[in-house]
């Protein structure tokens, strides 16, 4: 769609400052004439998509087909001013005047009206260079020294579009300015729209004003569709840019408006069957590459590509309640407004799975922390238990051990007191005998003293008297002298024990140097045995060493009955044992007992 340029007095005005510049030597007469020329020609404004494509790409695409840079130029054409004469006059002595000393290497032609002002006023501006045009007529005639894109416009592929989108529409309103060349767009639409009758009925609103235009597409009936060709001058003999026109328009109709040209795309229209103006410029680029790399223009044959992209405006979708799912494969939809889900899917895929991933982990986590505590408190259960019945076996044993030390004091007493009594009786009846001969009453005698002696001391062994009657360290002396008559030779010494002892600490200790000194003489081999006892405000100590034969503490452990004897009789009174022997390098035995915890569990 084309627009107006400024009057021909500014042309004029044009004309004067380019000759001021190049009398004053700011544009030189011949700029890099080493370098590629390139002139491109538009029948657009400056701001107009197209013109705004090409000077943005023109350039950039021609560099990447030549591998070179270019010099380029525009110029832009008012398409409305173009039949007056004294216009493509002014036009011409403008360009002659700005490019007198300028020789360019091709001229474009972007628009079939630039293509036809080149044609008509070549002889006067560039009658040696090549030219590349676009144009929409196939039938045109074609310059010498050119080649081309010919493109013709298709007006009934918005019309199978819309038909797509809407299969419903029943009534097709085409509208069309009344200008010459707007006329020219209404004839080709006859020609194309043909084929829709009688499916549609088609009604031509030409030359009508903006005011009457508006109101009669606030009326339309239901079921209708709307095709914007082209006004450049409406019914009032105003001139019009065709796509501020359609902005005027386009929020008073009823019905979906579609149109052919990427242009009106975001000024009120759904979409269409569009003519791309960015795969024009690429088109024409193409071609004048070839030219530009040494090719003759003539034998170029004029190249006919397919400029079409079906595209779709989402706000227009919105507006008229049309389903994405009824566009066509390979519409582009423009100016879509994506739903939050839409725009962030992979990233809220993406965070779901790594939620549902940290959900499982946690649940996981969670189920072991259950599981785990569970177990922990099943094994405090267990260890609770444990703890129950060691404390309960620890007491058991040490009410067996008390146990045994007074039935061991019950039986010694028995046997002090009854059978050792009985057995003095029995001497004493014996002695008494008169009628017994005398060798027999001698031999009774010694054996009743004889057995006297050893009941005796299997009293004294089983509860010595003497630990009850003199204390610890008495006991021990006499039991150091009991033991004197066999090997291994005893010592003991005795450092700062106290005078007074808890019974259940002396007993312990007495029982226990008294079962380490039997172990000895029956099993340890040894020269000698020492036994060294010290004491002090908050525990005893015991020491036994021998230099006998040893033995293997770990095989020990669990097998003599003595050592765990020794542990049983020390657990209840917080004591404790350490065993240190080895085959053949003697024992040791250190005993501790605490002292304060044996005097609170006397009391």
């Amino acid at each position: 769609m084309t627009g107006v340029q400024p009057p021909v007095r500014r042309y004029a005005i044009r004309c004067l400052l380019v000759a001021a510049l190049c009398l004053a030597g700011v544009i030189p007469a011949s700029a890099a004439d080493d370098q590629t020329q390139v002139l491109v020609l538009y029948a657009h404004r400056r701001d107009a998509k197209l013109a705004v494509l090409g000077d943005g790409q023109f350039p950039a695409l021609l560099e990447s087909r030549l591998g070179r840079a270019i010099d380029y130029y525009s110029e832009y054409l008012d398409v409305a001013r173009i039949p007056e004469d004294n216009y493509q006059s002014a036009v011409v002595a403008f360009l002659r005047e700005k490019y007198q000393d300028q020789r360019f290497d091709l001229i474009v032609a972007m628009h079939p009206v630039a293509m036809t002002f080149v044609t008509n006023n070549r002889q006067h501006l560039f009658p040696e260079s090549p030219v590349v045009f676009f144009s929409d007529s196939p039938g045109s005639p074609r310059p010498a020294n050119s080649t081309g894109v010919v493109s013709p416009r298709d007006l009934a592929g918005s019309i199978d579009f819309g038909l797509a989108l809407q299969p419903d529409r029943r009534n097709l309103f085409v509208i069309c300015g009344g200008d010459p060349r707007d006329q020219e767009f209404e004839r080709l639409a006859r020609e194309q729209l043909r084929r829709f009758e009688p499916r549609l009925s088609v009604v031509y609103l030409t030359g009508l004003s903006a005011a009457q235009l508006k109101a009669r597409l606030a009326s339309l009936p239901p079921l209708s569709m709307v095709l914007y060709l082209v006004v450049n001058r409406d019914g009032a003999g105003r001139v019009r840019h065709p796509l501020e026109f359609l902005d005027d328009i386009a929020p008073a109709s009823n019905a979906p408006i579609y149109s052919w040209v990427d242009s009106a795309m975001g000024r009120g229209i759904v979409g269409g069957n569009l003519k791309s103006q960015e795969k024009q410029v690429e088109a024409v680029a193409e071609m004048s590459a070839r030219v530009l790399r040494g090719e003759d223009a003539d034998a170029i044959p004029t190249w006919s590509p397919d400029l079409s992209v079906l595209r779709a405006d989402w706000p227009q979708l919105q507006r008229w309640g049309i389903s994405m799912s009824r566009l066509p494969a390979g519409t582009i939809v423009a100016n879509r407004d994506y739903s939050l889900w839409e725009r962030y899917r992979g990233f809220i895929l993406a965070a779901i799975a790594v939620l549902l991933a940290q959900t499982a982990l946690i649940g996981a986590l969670l189920a072991q922390r259950i599981k785990r505590r569970a177990v922990e408190q099943q094994l405090r259960g267990s260890e609770a238990e444990l703890r129950t019945s060691y404390s309960r076996i620890k007491a058991l044993g040490a009410r067996l051990i008390h146990a045994q030390d007074t039935e061991r004091a019950r039986i010694a007493r028995e046997l002090h007191d009854d059978v050792s009594q009985q057995l003095a009786l029995l001497s004493i009846d014996l002695d008494t005998m008169r009628r017994t001969d005398e060798p027999l009453r001698e031999r009774a005698l010694a054996r009743a003293a004889a057995i006297g002696t050893s009941v005796h001391d299997l009293s004294h062994r089983l509860y010595p008297a003497s630990l009850r009657l003199l204390g610890l360290i008495p006991a021990l002396k006499r039991l150091q002298r009991e033991l004197a008559v066999a090997r291994p030779a005893i010592t003991m010494s005795f450092d700062n024990v106290p005078e007074s002892l808890p019974p259940d600490l002396t007993l312990c200790v007495f029982r226990i140097i008294q079962e380490s000194l039997q172990n000895a003489i029956k099993y340890s081999r040894a020269q000698m045995v020492s036994v060294h006892l010290a004491g002090g405000d908050e525990s005893l100590v015991v020491c036994i060493t021998d230099d006998g034969v040893g033995f293997d503490v770990d095989e020990a452990i669990g097998k003599g009955l003595g050592l765990l004897s020794m542990r049983e009789r020390l657990e209840p009174l917080g004591g404790t044992i350490v065993v240190h022997s080895a085959p053949g390098k003697g024992t040791r035995l250190d005993v501790s007992l605490p002292v304060y915890l044996a005097r609170a569990q006397a009391v």
